[in-house]
């Protein structure tokens, strides 16, 4: 008797092994797709980028399941990983609508962060089926905010009876309510005669309406997302640093003389214009290895010295002032720094900078002479202790050899944290590229 019973126990152990190998064999037959072979009963979550969901289910019911449904005929666009210090942005704007035909990684939506622009690229080609998120939400890393069918058929034909019916269904009560107001036209007159009483206060209040803004003519928009940086980080620098300017001028004469002898040689060789930008970069290069603190930062109750010398360029755009950062300028020439600073002004235009572009940065240069800024006063770009303010080049009467001549002229100025530098060292400083840029010889002298 019992071994009856143990032969039927192996038996039944024996068939339900066989319907499990089964099952994993349909299973495997049906999900071409699966990386692994996941055990019966386990809770499966996105498995490939397909996206496969299998439930708490049994063999069987993972044998008679279609896999039609589940063979990644949707996928969703997300937000992507925006930068180690960003952690949410703002939805600026659709670059497409629903039902409109997306390659793979082509870019459907763009969110702007404290810093940059990013897009939310398609991870698949398809057609857009709807927006889950809308503008101006604010999103992290992940978010869902599109769903795309890999189907060709966008699902527009839904759409127009919807708004067809509307104005159907809508122009009957218009019809019903002409007669109402007829009706309750004649009940109207009689305040009119009243009309003469409250004419008199409007008079009294007259004088103060044509004070009043004309809240038709304005318009009201939010702030972009880097503007409030921006104007941030300028409030801030304001509130933080006891800023002192001190200014300078300079003879731009045997500068633009270099420029115009070497200009079609420097072309040639290198590749890229020969600018004002890389000449006054290598000057500042030169003031801050002979003022060190001015490539120095307060951190607390210390004072960080950097033996490094990252400048950062201001650069305007349509969207804001970004200040992009040239590394290691101490070990460029000329050229490396003209080939940077193309580079860099390119990607701004384009809204292609990076988080790590603008990252760091030991100096500042803005150079408002390409507006036609006569004189400033920057402001200095936090966690940096001076910023250096170029300006436009005019033609002035000065005194040579005691001769009154016209040179090109630029007015410098110097904005630098008067907590941490001294008037001496940045008198000394602006000096110093002065010096560099009316004589370059000095740079190749170190003199």
């Amino acid at each position: 008797m019992a071994s009856r019973i143990a032969s039927g126990l192996l038996r039944r152990r024996a068939g339900a092994t066989l319907g499990l190998l089964r099952s994993y064999t349909h299973v495997r037959n049906y999900s071409s797709q699966l990386s692994a072979l996941v055990p019966v009963g386990a809770q499966c979550s996105k498995l490939t980028r397909r996206r496969y969901y299998m439930p708490n289910a049994s063999p069987y019911q993972l044998w008679s399941r279609s896999f039609a449904s589940d063979n990644g005929d949707k996928v969703e666009a997300v937000v992507p990983f925006m930068g180690e210090s960003v952690t949410d942005g703002t939805l600026a704007n659709f670059l497409k609508k629903p039902g409109d035909r997306v390659e793979a990684d082509e870019p459907i939506a763009q969110i702007e962060t404290d810093k940059v622009t990013i897009d939310v690229a398609s991870p698949e080609a398809g057609v857009i089926e709807k927006f889950i998120a809308s503008e101006g939400d604010t999103v992290t890393p992940g978010t869902k905010v599109a769903i795309i069918s890999k189907s060709d058929q966008p699902a527009e034909t839904h759409v127009a009876p919807s708004e067809e019916a509307t104005p159907k269904e809508s122009s009957p009560p218009r019809v019903e309510a002409k007669p109402k107001v007829e009706e309750k036209a004649p009940k109207v007159e009689p305040p009119k005669v009243q009309a003469p009483k409250p004419t008199t206060t409007p008079s009294k209040t007259s004088p103060s309406e044509p004070q009043l803004p004309p809240k038709e003519r304005e318009r009201r928009v939010p702030m972009p997302r880097l503007r409030k940086r921006i104007a941030n980080r300028l409030k801030d620098s304001q509130n933080t640093f006891a800023m002192l300017t001190t200014f300078n001028e300079v003879d731009m004469t045997n500068l633009m003389n270099l420029r115009s002898d070497y200009k079609d040689e420097f072309v040639t060789k290198h590749g890229v214009k020969l600018g004002l930008m890389s000449c006054f970069v290598k000057a500042a290069v030169s003031a801050l290895q002979n003022q060190p603190i001015v490539n120095a930062v307060i951190d607390g109750d210390d004072i960080i010295y950097r033996d490094y010398i990252d400048v950062s360029v201001a650069v305007g755009t349509s969207k804001g002032l970004v200040v992009p950062v040239i590394r290691d300028t101490d070990t460029m020439n000329f050229a490396d720094i003209e080939k940077g600073i193309n580079s860099l002004a390119k990607k701004a235009n384009e809204g292609a900078l990076s988080i790590d572009d603008m990252a760091g940065g030991t100096f500042t240069i803005s150079n408002g002479g390409v507006y036609g800024s006569l004189i400033s006063t920057p402001i200095i770009n936090p966690p940096q202790s001076a910023i250096l303010g170029m300006h436009s080049i005019v033609q002035r009467p000065v005194v040579v050899d005691g001769n009154i001549l016209a040179r090109p002229m630029m007015y410098l100025a110097l904005t630098y944290d008067h907590r941490l530098i001294d008037g001496r060292e940045a008198v000394f400083f602006l000096r110093r590229i002065k010096d560099v840029v009316e004589d370059p010889r000095r740079l190749l002298l170190d003199i």
